[in-house]
């Protein structure tokens, strides 16, 4: 090891460990910190992808799938069901496998990785580059390199220490908390969501199935809500409720950011990806494979401004110009739905529910429930139909 790389990344995560392989893999030095003991530990996450992304980003039956979603189900307040006909496939990651695994090849591509390295600060370097500050195992170590990338999540700093805007409003965090249960009586092939003011305002509550008898339950609710109600309480109240008798084995809290994309993630020297750009999907706060690929699109980019003797930030600026023609729009959609739906009442829910239970079972598609319950926001027609399909 020694104490100048190229390229230093800082986060373990996938979009982290997504960028230093790629960046690897195109003949940069790079160094992978992680605050961590272990990459993949703690488990922040649902772990629920699309087999559509999953498709597209990795190779055929990967070792880290824990279950397959067949079904989908949501639930108004008032406790109706919609069963959704013919959801697309989805999955339930084991994360802590798929973080690891992600690490790993980025080792192989060459790589190397530090746990239990928290990054204390960084400092810009004459000319260009930083000198990146590191406390492991209570030793302060020093670092310097040509471009830091920040993928150390919605509680970012690295952001911060290069002078970007990473703020959020507490309308656009989500707070979530999080029981992996065993001893459930459900339908492991289900995926269920909850909605209502009681359940999770500003948000939803979610059921993932890990396989028989098993799932992650969890909430997430605005941040405006949360100085009513604590989404502890949320949660207890539910599964009270749901699952009397059946067991916690883990609890795990956080916070996403489902606000639009940082209008600004380079600077000279430096990309922010993953949660740190604010790249999770607004309305779902799903962002395991939006952090993948933003990852491998700023790991390519670092390693090309590498090799140009060029890490200005004009010249970054071709992954935040990427990042918003695949990520971007799709992003901008997806916020605005969430404007309009965290803005329905329990009775508009309902209603949605009622009227969409009434059509033929092969009516009854997530397309159609964004049409019911937004039909007086006709502006957002395009944006449902982009997203879901009609």
């Amino acid at each position: 090891m020694t104490d100048a790389y190229d390229i230093i990344v800082v986060g373990g995560g996938p979009a982290g460990s997504s960028a230093a392989m790629t960046a690897a893999q195109r003949g940069a030095r790079v160094l992978l910190l992680e605050k961590d003991a272990e990459i993949g530990l703690p488990v922040r996450c649902a772990e629920g992808v699309s087999e559509r992304s999953l498709k597209d980003l990795f190779e055929s039956h990967p070792p880290w799938i824990s279950n397959r979603i067949t079904k989908l189900s949501f639930f108004a307040p008032d406790g109706t069901e919609v069963r959704l006909n013919a959801p697309r496939i989805g999955y339930i990651l084991d994360r802590r496998a798929f973080d690891s695994n992600l690490a790993q090849r980025a080792v192989r591509a060459g790589a190397e990785v530090l746990t239990g390295a928290c990054v204390r600060g960084m400092t810009p370097l004459t000319g260009n580059g930083w000198n990146v500050s590191v406390l492991r195992r209570n030793q302060p170590s020093q670092f310097t390199t040509r471009i830091v990338i920040g993928a150390d999540g919605v509680e970012s700093r690295v952001g911060r220490w290069a002078g970007l805007d990473t703020k959020t409003t507490l309308h656009d965090i989500e707070t979530c908390l999080q029981y992996s249960m065993e001893g459930l009586d459900l339908d492991p092939a289900c995926c269920q969501l909850h909605f209502g003011g009681h359940v999770a305002p500003g948000g939803y509550l979610w059921v993932f199935p890990k396989g028989p008898g098993m799932a992650n339950v969890g909430v997430g609710i605005s941040g405006e809500y949360s100085r009513r109600m604590k989404p502890i309480d949320y949660l207890n109240r539910f599964v009270d409720r749901a699952y009397a008798g059946a067991s916690v084995l883990r609890t795990v809290g956080g916070s996403v950011p489902c606000s639009l994309p940082l209008k600004e993630t380079v600077s000279d020297g430096l990309l922010l990806v993953g949660d740190a750009a604010h790249q999770a999907d607004p309305m779902t706060g799903g962002g395991i494979m939006n952090a993948v690929r933003a990852g491998r699109m700023a790991g390519h980019v670092a390693a090309e401004a590498i090799m140009m003797g060029d890490t200005s930030k004009k010249q970054l600026m071709a992954y935040q110009e990427q990042c918003g023609e695949l990520l971007g729009k799709k992003l901008r959609r997806s916020y605005r739905l969430k404007k309009a739906v965290y803005k329905l009442t329990d009775k508009e829910l309902n209603d949605t529910a009622a009227s969409v239970n009434s059509r033929a079972p092969d009516k009854r598609t997530l397309g159609r429930i964004f049409v019911t319950a937004l039909t007086k926001n006709p502006k957002l027609l395009s944006d449902i139909i982009a997203l879901f399909g009609s």
